[in-house]
Order: C-alpha cells, then sequence, then structure tokens
C-alpha cells in the first residue's frame, strides 16, 4: 500500500513539474519581478530562511557547496542545500539537513506554488525556486547553501537581502547568449550577488574578471577575500595542501573529489565558512570535510554497475558533467597527472556549448574520442560534427551510435573511459548505471 501510494505521488509530482515548465514561453527569462511577486503571495519564505552563504561563478559552484557542506557537518551543523541541475530526480535540488526532499512534501509545495502562482508567467526555474524557499523556511538548520542558477544580478535566488556570506568561484565563458560575450560582462552578473557589508569570497579569476569584481565590491562596500591575496592553497607532495589566510595556516588531507581545480574549490569553501563564522569551525572539521565530501557527476569513478560492465575487461569507467572551455582545461590538467594508461573520450554536448573550446585543451591528454548523441529531447551536437571537431584539434576520433555501443566497442590495451561534456549525459549514466 504504502509503495502504491508513494508511486502515485511521484507520478503526481511529475505531472506537476510538467505544468509549471509551461508557465512561461521560455526556459530562461532573467529578472527578480516574477520571482518577487510569487514569493510575496507565499508569504515571503525568503525572509524566513536559515543563514545564507550564496554561491555564483561559471565552474565549481556546486563543488564548493559540497565542501562546504561536508565541513559544516562534520562541525555538527544541520545543512540545506540548493543546487541545480539535478542529475536524476529534482528532489536532489532541495536538500533539507542532507536528505533530498521527500516525495509528499515536495508534492504539497509545488501545488500550494502553482495555487499561489494562479496561472502567471514564471520561468520553471523561477517557481521552483520559490518552492525550494518555502521548504526551507519550514524546516530549522543551521546553514543554507544556496546556489545561483544562471548569472547572479537577475538570478531569482538573488532576492536576499543580507546573507551571511557570498562565494564568487571562477569565472569563465558559458551561457554567453544570457550573461554576455565576455568574461568581463559574465562577471558584472555573477558579482550582481555581493551585498554591502557581506563578506564576499572569491575564487581564482582572470584579472579581467577580478577587476570587475573588485570594482563592484569597492561601489557597495563588500569585504572581499581574494583567492591568492587573502587566502591561498597549495598542493604539498605526500596527499596534503596547505591552506592560508591572515589567521594561519591549516594542514589538510587532500580532498576526496579528484583534480587540481578541486583544491581551489576546497580553498574556497574554507575561506567562506571562516568569513561566515570561524568559531564554528576547527582543524578536525575541515580534515573531516576533505575526506567525506561527495559531488557525483564530477570527475567520479562509477562503481560496477549495468553500464560499467558493459566496457570490456579491465577498462575503469570515469564520468564528468563539465561542458565548458574551463572544464575541458580541468579536466586536461587532471588527465595530464595519471599515468599513461590510454585515456579515450566518450563525449556528449548541447548543440549551444562550445565543443571547439571544450576539446581543444583535451588534445594531447586524451587517446582517442567517441562522439554520441545527447540523451533525452534536448538537442545536442551531431555526433558526426564533434568528431570531426575532435579531429581538427588533433584527437583522434569516430562516432557510435549509442554510449552502450561506444563501451562495448572499446579496444586494445585496457585504460580508462572518461563519458563526459554533459550534465544530462551524467545524469543519464548515473541513473542507468544503479539501475
Amino acid at each position: 500500500m504504502q509503495m502504491r501510494k508513494m508511486v502515485r505521488n511521484l507520478r503526481r509530482t511529475d505531472a506537476v513539474l510538467e505544468r509549471l515548465t509551461a508557465l512561461h514561453p521560455k526556459l530562461i527569462d532573467l529578472g527578480l519581478d516574477r520571482t518577487e511577486r510569487l514569493l510575496g503571495a507565499l508569504g515571503n519564505p525568503e525572509r524566513r530562511l536559515p543563514p545564507v552563504i550564496h554561491v555564483a561563478g561559471t565552474n565549481g559552484k556546486g563543488s564548493t557547496i559540497a565542501f562546504m557542506r561536508a565541513i559544516a557537518e562534520a562541525a555538527g551543523l544541520s545543512v540545506h542545500t540548493y543546487t541545480s541541475p539535478h542529475l536524476v530526480r529534482f528532489h536532489e535540488r532541495i536538500v533539507l539537513n542532507g536528505t533530498p526532499i521527500g516525495e509528499e512534501a515536495l508534492l504539497a509545495i509545488l501545488e500550494e506554488c502553482e495555487t499561489a502562482n494562479n496561472g502567471q508567467p514564471i520561468t520553471f526555474f523561477e517557481i521552483t525556486t520559490a518552492a525550494a524557499f518555502v521548504a526551507y523556511a519550514r524546516h530549522p538548520a543551521d546553514l543554507l547553501l544556496l546556489e545561483t542558477g544562471l548569472g547572479g544580478r537577475f538570478d531569482s535566488t538573488n532576492v536576499l537581502s543580507a546573507p551571511g556570506a557570498t562565494v564568487i568561484t571562477p569565472v569563465s565563458l558559458d551561457h554567453m547568449q544570457f550573461l554576455g560575450d565576455t568574461v568581463e560582462k559574465i562577471a558584472f552578473e555573477k558579482a550582481g550577488i555581493l551585498k554591502p557589508g557581506v563578506p564576499g569570497i572569491v575564487g581564482p579569476q582572470q584579472a579581467s574578471a577580478l577587476a570587475v569584481i573588485e570594482r563592484r565590491a569597492a561601489e557597495i562596500d563588500v569585504p572581499l577575500s581574494i583567492a591568492g591575496i587573502d587566502w591561498s592553497v597549495t598542493a604539498d607532495p605526500g596527499d596534503v595542501f596547505v591552506y592560508r589566510d591572515d589567521e594561519g595556516e591549516v594542514v589538510l588531507p587532500a580532498p576526496a573529489l579528484p583534480g587540481a581545480h578541486q583544491i581551489a574549490n576546497a580553498g574556497a569553501a574554507i575561506s567562506a565558512l571562516r568569513n561566515w563564522n570561524a568559531l564554528h569551525f576547527g582543524f578536525e572539521d575541515f580534515a573531516a570535510g576533505m575526506s567525506d565530501v561527495r559531488w557525483p557527476g564530477r570527475l567520479q569513478r562509477l562503481d560496477p554497475g549495468p553500464l560499467t560492465r558493459l566496457a570490456p575487461t579491465g577498462w575503469d569507467v570515469w564520468l564528468d558533467g563539465g561542458h565548458n572551455p574551463a572544464a575541458g582545461a580541468a579536466l586536461a590538467e587532471t588527465l595530464a597527472g595519471w599515468d599513461e594508461t590510454p585515456t579515450v573520450l566518450i563525449c556528449a554536448m548541447q548543440e549551444n556549448k562550445d565543443a571547439a573550446g571544450f576539446i581543444a585543451p583535451l588534445a594531447g591528454v586524451a587517446d582517442r574520442l567517441v562522439a554520441i548523441g545527447l540523451p533525452g529531447t534536448t538537442p545536442g551536437h551531431p555526433p558526426a560534427d564533434f568528431a570531426a571537431t575532435a579531429r581538427s584539434a588533433g584527437i583522434d576520433a569516430g562516432v557510435a551510435d549509442t554510449l552502450d555501443d561506444a563501451l562495448k566497442g572499446l579496444s586494445g590495451t585496457p585504460g580508462r573511459v572518461l563519458v563526459c561534456g554533459s550534465l544530462y549525459l551524467a545524469g543519464d549514466v548515473l541513473d542507468r548505471n544503479a539501475a
């Protein structure tokens, strides 16, 4: 009986989410007016949230939140998180005290928001962000880690007047049709989450992006803590890294999330928590956070499952959802540090993403690339075009009809295969490999 009820609620939730996608003719329409209107109709839950650390940036937002969550939970704090997009189920976006929101609670809140909206135009992200705020306002916690969806200045999460701290992770080119065609324009949008008098933590940035962020901070009196100036991280031999700021240095175990870029994300997380409330956290909490952190779909070695077993014996299957040039560069840096075992990329990517920019850094560190179609209904780069782009960059490349075919077709000396290029693809992989 309980299982049948859960299945019915799941179907009802899916139906509500589908209806919400039809409330606005555009998937993305940046602005705060619609969100503020709906939040007002709901009694302004955004004014009753736990203390918030608000995170914007192009790359590393989710990983930085994952580090903060792991550290804060190690310190005994109860933590809510809001991240997007989800990989397998929508519920992943709204996490209450470490657990994705339950089916009945999500259904009730979505229907409440749908009723309050009364059929007025609003985007899917806006109304579901309002739903998340309702959930967080009704469930006490010590901390809410809040990720922007797109940009910052006009992102629907940016209705908070006084978060406890803000974080801007590395800014690079992505979503240019919405945020601008230069790093400087995009940095201006990300800097929109800075608030007067609220500590702003800044991850590693290109000089032009940092100049924009510093200028905005000076205009509204934001105390900044900047990577390489106010705090730093250094990888040391022996699987440790050193975090330094004005309070001193902390020697910590290497993060459980692989990749050199994750050390910078860990540093931003530590700086944010120390600036928010340094009294909460000690060495043991930071060390436990490095060991306990989890963030699926980001340079993740997959466990044995229905998909990984399609690969020939001896092949390790990895997964990464990165999908822009900066993500390609981060992957390339990690792959360059791996041993000389052959590395094959299986790639798919949304058609509005910069395939050439993503692939270019991977030339020389990948032995082969196999292009496949993007699963689902989201338009993707045609595999033949993607493979041609890879060959132009100097990577031996071919095409497979499906991910299954690409895995089965691996040959030669066993090595590593990295499925990459899209969070949509990453979600499909995780879902199918867990079946």
